[in-house]
């Protein structure tokens, strides 16, 4: 390497001074060597006077210590390498505009297809720690979740619509069903899998607000905090859930899920928003861009483990049919 740049360092000077000719980009293009102009005469001046030697066409070796003040000169000179960058606009917003635009994201999907991968650590999902998986949804709440390892056999099929769930578990030989709201039969297997339908809720858009609970607004420096609130035993509004936006698209990109006694259940952090399904021909002015988070993050406040969830593939609003959904077995 230190003969590669010693050879380098005594070509002709004309090669050194050849990089700072002007810059062959359109003048909107902002390159460093383009900001340099201002003081391109003193650069230029302090290698030729280094590297001729006076009244002759001699040409010297350039030390590395030429090199290191000429750009320490530079600087100096006041010479700006980096355009200054531009403020972020944080956008404004209100419990009631948070509120709408939930519900605008979650009636944009009325179906899904998805292709992912998943990591999983701490023993949350014992079945495996690598998963490969595809996902099939229909609004408003028919669902169904396929895990197989890297080699493509087959972990598990969890299928949910309306008030039944049903888990096929092909390595164990198990089938066990009952109602989402109760999955006491599904003994361990629960936690991990109702920790999995929340996670998929910010690429669903399954989060909105609904009737009866009520919100709270609070502003936290660039991101907006939604405070959610719902009904308890005792009548008194209980806070569950809390939704963090960021202020420049307002994406939700955390969700903390809360138990009734306030401690954490899980923390769901949603990355990588891309943007999915075909533009509208005619977009109107209401119509906004359908973006899915890609990446989700997922901590599970018992201290079970994380999962990290990376789509690799999001196919909106096209025909499902029962077989996709698994339907007919659950009837």
């Amino acid at each position: 390497m230190w003969s590669w740049r010693s050879r380098m360092l005594k070509q002709s000077a004309s090669i050194v001074l050849a990089s700072f000719r002007s810059s062959t980009y359109p003048r909107g293009y902002a390159s460093g060597l383009h900001s340099l102009r201002p003081c391109r005469t003193n650069c230029l001046s302090i290698l030729r006077d280094r590297v001729f030697l006076s009244g002759t066409r001699t040409v010297v070796s350039v030390s590395v210590s030429t090199v290191v003040a000429v750009l320490a000169l530079t600087f100096l000179s006041g010479c700006a390498l980096f355009a200054p960058r531009e403020e972020v606009q944080l956008k404004q917003a209100t419990v009631e505009e948070l509120t709408a635009l939930l519900s605008q994201r979650e009636a944009a999907i009325q179906t899904m297809k998805g292709l992912f991968s998943a990591k999983v650590r701490g023993g949350i999902i014992p079945i495996a720690s690598r998963v490969e998986g595809s996902l099939y949804y229909r609004r408003p709440n028919a669902m169904r979740l396929r895990g197989f390892t890297p080699v493509g056999a087959e972990l598990f099929e969890f299928v949910q619509a309306n008030d039944q769930f049903r888990l096929r578990l092909p390595t164990m030989g198990r089938v066990l069903s009952g109602n989402p709201s109760d999955m006491s039969e599904m003994g361990k297997l629960a936690r991990p899998f109702q920790l999995s339908v929340w996670a998929m809720g910010g690429v669903l858009g399954t989060g909105k607000i609904t009737q009866d609970e009520t919100v709270v607004l609070v502003e936290e420096g660039d991101r907006y905090r939604l405070d959610v609130f719902g009904p308890s035993p005792n009548g008194t509004p209980l806070l569950h859930r809390q939704l963090w936006f960021e202020r420049q698209a307002l994406h939700v990109v955390r969700e903390d899920r809360l138990t009734e006694s306030g401690t954490m259940e899980a923390t769901i952090q949603y990355e990588d928003f891309r943007t999915i399904g075909e533009p509208k021909a005619e977009p109107s002015d209401g119509d906004r861009p359908l973006q899915r988070p890609f990446k989700i993050l997922l901590e599970d406040g018992r201290g079970q483990g994380s999962v990290q969830v990376t789509f690799h593939e999001m196919t909106p609003n096209l025909p499902l049919t029962a077989t996709d959904l698994a339907q007919a077995s659950l009837q």
